[in-house]
């Protein structure tokens, strides 16, 4: 039986944030989605935007067509000039702190082109305080732009080991899904999806439809496709239970993958 309010208020009141009993009675609050109809949509930075013109412009005229039908919020990453920022902040021993700023900045830029294309469609760029107004961004025109980055800035935990980043878009966007309780989370990539090697590289990569977080660990692939902390955050996901990977580059697969359909490959909790 869930424990009523004025009990976890007496826990909370008399016990430490991390007693057990008390973690356990607020486990059973019952969830609340924010926004249980939208659907996040995370747009490569290297993999799309860096692209330029000719795989940026089919993905704005999809965005613009689907919006008739689907709530989206299209996160932004930030790609090859972050790469470069990480490179010469990191020979300078400068912090992950440090180098999250400096490619929440790419992020950032790339979500301000994305966001001027879109200007004449009446679809804003959210950020910061910006973001209390997706509500209404949602219910007028069923879309919004921001930055995929996630706003840990100096406070970004460091990775084991290295100064990069380890909560970067990937991670910032799929936070954001599960925050607020959104339908779905879709990664529009350069490549098909998930592949057992680098399909880049390896003549013997073979996609992979459909894969859960535990799988991709044991087959080695937990870095292959997502930021790794991306694996654990929808591990222990409430509401976003399933990521989905497709290829941006294919005209109507982000259309298709909006609609419900099993375009590229499928990342399961369990």
């Amino acid at each position: 039986m869930a424990k009523t309010t004025p009990e976890l208020e007496a826990l909370l009141m008399q016990r430490s944030l991390t007693d057990a009993q008390l973690l356990a009675a607020a486990e059973t609050a019952a969830d609340y989605r924010i926004l249980p109809h939208a659907t996040v949509i995370k747009i490569g930075g290297q993999s799309v935007i860096d692209r330029g013109r000719a795989a940026v412009y089919p993905l704005v005229d999809e965005i613009v067509a689907a919006r008739k039908d689907h709530k989206m919020l299209i996160g932004t990453g930030a790609g090859t000039r972050a790469r470069h920022l990480y490179s010469i902040a990191a020979g300078l021993n400068l912090p992950a702190g440090v180098l999250s700023q400096l490619g929440a900045s790419v992020a950032d830029q790339n979500a301000a082109m994305l966001g001027q294309l879109l200007t004449k469609h009446g679809i804003p760029v959210v950020e910061g305080a910006g973001m209390s107004t997706l509500p209404l961004s949602l219910a007028e025109v069923n879309a919004a732009v921001f930055s995929g980055m996630p706003p840990y800035k100096l406070w970004m935990r460091p990775a084991a080991e290295g100064v990069i980043p380890p909560y970067r878009t990937d991670a910032g966007c799929f936070l954001l899904a599960e925050q607020f309780g959104c339908k779905a989370m879709i990664f529009v990539k350069d490549e098909q999806g998930l592949y057992s090697a680098n399909p880049k590289t390896s003549s013997n990569a073979t996609f992979i439809p459909k894969i859960s977080v535990d799988e991709m660990k044991a087959a080695g692939l937990q870095d292959s496709i997502l930021e790794f902390p991306v694996l654990d955050l929808l591990k222990e996901a409430r509401h976003v239970r399933e990521v989905q990977i497709i290829n941006g580059l294919v005209p109507g697969n982000l259309t298709r993958a909006l609609a419900g359909e099993h375009v590229g490959t499928i990342i399961t909790a369990n």
